[in-house]
C-alpha cells in the first residue's frame, strides 16, 4: 500500500519560512519524480516544484529563488523549504509521486501566510 504523509504546514507571518516534509512508503522512492503541488480556495491545483530521481528540479516561476525542493532517498522523504512567504502562497500543499503510469497523492497540509 502506497502512502505519502505530509507534515510541516501551519500559520506563518509574511516573510517567514516553513519546511514541508513528505514521507513515502510502498514505492521504490528513488525512481519516482516527487512533486509539491498546491491548491488555494477557488483555484485549480498547480505545480509548485518537482525533483526527478536524478535530482533535476523544476519550479514554478513565482517561487523560484524562494522555495527549494530536495529529497533524501535513504529516508524516502522529499522536502520543500519555503522562504520569504507571502499571503499568495496560502494553500493546501500536496505531495505527489509519479513514475510511468503510477501517480500517488498525499492528503495535503495547510499553509497559511497571514499577519
Amino acid at each position: 500500500q502506497v502512502q505519502l504523509v505530509e507534515s510541516g504546514g501551519g500559520l506563518v507571518q509574511p516573510g517567514g519560512s516553513l519546511r514541508l516534509s513528505c514521507a513515502a512508503s510502498g514505492i521504490i522512492f528513488s525512481i519516482y519524480t516527487m512533486g509539491w503541488y498546491r491548491q488555494a480556495p477557488g483555484k485549480e491545483r498547480e505545480l509548485v516544484a518537482r525533483i526527478r530521481g536524478g535530482g533535476i528540479t523544476d519550479y514554478r516561476p513565482s517561487v523560484k529563488g524562494r522555495f527549494t525542493i530536495s529529497r533524501d532517498n535513504a529516508k524516502s522523504t522529499v522536502y520543500l523549504q519555503m522562504n520569504s512567504l507571502t499571503p499568495e502562497d496560502t494553500a493546501v500543499y500536496y505531495c505527489n509521486a509519479a513514475w510511468v503510469n503510477n501517480d500517488y497523492w498525499g492528503q495535503g497540509t495547510q499553509v497559511t501566510v497571514s499577519s
